[in-house]
């Protein structure tokens, strides 16, 4: 293992590593190291996608070789990527789709143990996809709205509905470029069939398939789950919580639930909570139940609960290694393999829970939604029968306040209140130079740079320039560890306007946005930033801008895809996984830029990466000619009078 301190910016991680290290414990901090990358993968430039390979295309020499089949590294580059596309959009896609089919159980009353909690939310979008409202019984409401999602799925042809909240200018950019997406599955699947033995080669063709595909993930199943998620579990408000591994205790029964899909940590919450499990943990000498979340699960209970976050996704393995953790329960995706071998040198259970997503060194108690709190009562209760059995315990004293649960609905009411809801203070604190800009980062933990470091860096040099942050994902989690997720902090770090709005308004410079599924929220936000005017007309005008500075995922390759397609300048880290072919990083880099009017972009480096994106608002700023900070009126009572309402 290279030098401990050097593997992250968190004290709790290095102290857990530490530790790891004395008891020869392995992490994914040590595979890593094992790990030396390949070339040729790194590059985009090897394919596997037939038995005639595998087949690598030297990026030194590109044009001194080709595939047995006779591909060319661009085509290899460009298959290589649109595959990445399509994982990243069937795992935020199948995520949304559980979400559907629960709430059509639920509507049924078929899963008994879950409820409609957002009427509102249901109500509006119910109205987006033309469902009759009336004085028809919610629960019949909400049964059409989630088959009118689940059909999403599988339709073939037409547009997809939730994509009609784009703006005009970005829908008709769709249309003319054959990208509009049609059903969720139908462009994954397409895709998948494009880049298989002897389809589609023309890596341009293929690059704008990819578009489509994204689109169908940004628009339609990450927006699906986002959307029925509030609904069926309540719409997040901001909330007071804790972060990191010092928010296990020693003296209660600890249980984290670790994945992606709300639909089981919300029963897992509430059976957490019953008396009747209370007391059984009393009776085998803990205290009570303590909660606490990894990975995207962790932000949605965070979100809608206040339960802590334990850790983000490289922080799994550590959390185990403090001997306090009775079971780690977990649904899909971002689960790493290695945690079943260091919980069978421990007395905690792995408890696998999706048919989907099974693995060694696990105990594996099936989840079904028409008996959630019953299944759910049996994982807590396991969890408590491991109490008893635990060894040595070591906990980092490390733990971090955050405010958590911002969404677009709650920013347009702590804008304007009940009455004058609204992104108007939002765009005018951008028109006037108060906001140089909004920046999302979002994405994962990778090993392959300084845990968690790369994101404090570029979020602070944001935020000390005046740019208000949104985040999502473990990047967020990142971020809060750093403290930077207070209101308070405001005035120490950010330019005299930027924190002006934010003690006004009573939010932190970097608000926490949910999981990666509610990047979503983030495309709802950037629309109704244009519908309020003064902003430009399309979301490609405004002065905003993505980034993934520690991304790992397939998903984060779909999520900025879908936000280059929306319009949205986007910078990633670490790698750039189509380097083997400049003509296909030219196309996602250059050509983009003409055909959605922004682009890739790829930057490791955290402060150059920073230089890039503001360079790109200031750029927006000056088309819209907003660079010279506007005079602030003082309004008098004539004025005022003026006002509409």
């Amino acid at each position: 293992m290279a030098e401990i301190e050097e593997l992250s910016a968190c004290e709790a991680t290095l102290e857990m590593l530490r530790q790891a290290k004395e008891e020869g414990q392995e992490t994914a901090f040590d595979r890593v190291e094992q790990q030396k990358g390949c070339a040729f993968g790194e590059a985009g430039s090897c394919c596997r996608i037939c038995n005639m390979g595998p087949c690598r295309i030297n990026p030194k020499k590109p044009e001194e070789s080709r595939g047995v089949c006779g591909a060319t590294m661009d085509t290899i580059v460009a298959r290589n990527f649109a595959r990445m596309v399509c994982g990243g959009a069937s795992a935020h896609s199948d995520h949304g789709r559980a979400v559907a089919e629960t709430l059509i159980l639920a509507a049924k009353g078929e899963a008994k143990d879950y409820e409609i909690k957002d009427r509102i939310k249901l109500l509006e979008v119910a109205a987006d996809l033309g469902v009759e409202v009336g004085d028809r019984d919610i629960n019949d409401i909400a049964l059409e709205v989630g088959e009118r999602c689940l059909a999403m799925f599988g339709q073939q042809e037409g547009e997809l509905a939730f994509a009609q909240r784009a703006p005009e200018p970005r829908k008709e950019i769709w249309r003319q470029l054959g990208v509009f997406p049609r059903g969720i599955d139908r462009e994954v699947v397409e895709l998948m069939h494009r880049t298989s033995i002897g389809v589609d080669q023309d890596y341009e063709n293929i690059l704008l398939a990819c578009a489509r595909t994204a689109l169908a993930d940004g628009w339609g199943g990450s927006m699906i789950g986002t959307e029925l998620q509030d609904i069926l579990f309540q719409t997040p408000v901001p909330l007071e919580s804790k972060v990191n591994l010092g928010v296990l205790k020693e003296d209660e029964v600890n249980i984290i639930v670790h994945g992606h899909e709300p639909i089981l940590s919300e029963m897992i919450v509430l059976a957490a909570n019953l008396p009747e499990m209370q007391e059984k943990a009393r009776s085998v000498g803990a205290k009570g139940i303590n909660l606490a979340g990894i990975c995207c699960t962790a932000n949605e209970v965070l979100t809608r609960h206040g339960v802590p976050i334990a850790g983000n996704v490289l922080q799994q393995e550590l959390a185990l290694l403090t001997g306090a953790v009775e079971a780690m329960i977990v649904d899909v995706q971002c689960v790493y393999q290695g945690i079943g071998q260091i919980a069978s040198c421990l007395h905690t259970d792995i408890i696998t829970t999706s048919p989907k997503a099974k693995m060694p060194y696990a105990r594996h108690i099936e989840f079904h939604e028409d008996r959630a709190l019953d299944i759910a009562k049996e994982i807590v209760s396991a969890a408590i029968d491991n109490f008893p059995k635990r060894g040595k315990v070591r906990i980092p004293d490390v733990q971090e306040s955050l405010i958590a649960g911002f969404n677009h609905e709650y920013i347009n009411y702590m804008l304007g209140g009940r009455f004058r809801a609204s992104y108007r203070p939002l765009n005018d604190g951008v028109i006037d130079g108060r906001i140089r800009g909004v920046v999302g980062v979002v994405g994962c933990n990778n090993p392959r740079v300084k845990h968690d470091d790369v994101h404090v860096r570029v979020v602070k040099e944001l935020i000390a320039n005046g740019c208000l942050v949104v985040m999502t994902g473990c990047a967020a989690q990142s971020v809060a560890k750093a403290g930077l997720m207070l209101p308070e902090v405001a005035r120490e770090v950010c330019p005299q306007g930027l924190w002006e709005i934010c003690e006004a308004v009573g939010i932190p410079p970097v608000l926490h946005c949910g999981s990666c599924v509610d990047n979503s929220r983030i495309l709802i936000a950037c629309t109704a930033m244009v519908h309020e005017g003064g902003l430009g007309d399309d979301i490609s005008e405004l002065p905003v801008a993505g980034c993934a500075p520690e991304w790992m995922s397939e998903k984060a390759i779909s999520i900025g895809e879908y936000f280059v397609a929306s319009g949205v300048y986007t910078v990633f880290g670490v790698k750039w996984p189509t380097m083997g072919s400049k003509n296909v990083t030219d196309f996602l880099f250059k050509k983009y830029g003409e055909l959605f009017k922004n682009t890739w972009d790829f930057e490791p480096d955290p402060e150059k990466m920073v230089g890039k994106i503001l360079s790109h608002i200031d750029s927006k700023r000056e088309a819209l000619g907003i660079m010279a900070k506007r005079e602030r009126v003082l309004f008098d009572m004539a004025m005022r009078r003026e006002l509409e309402i």
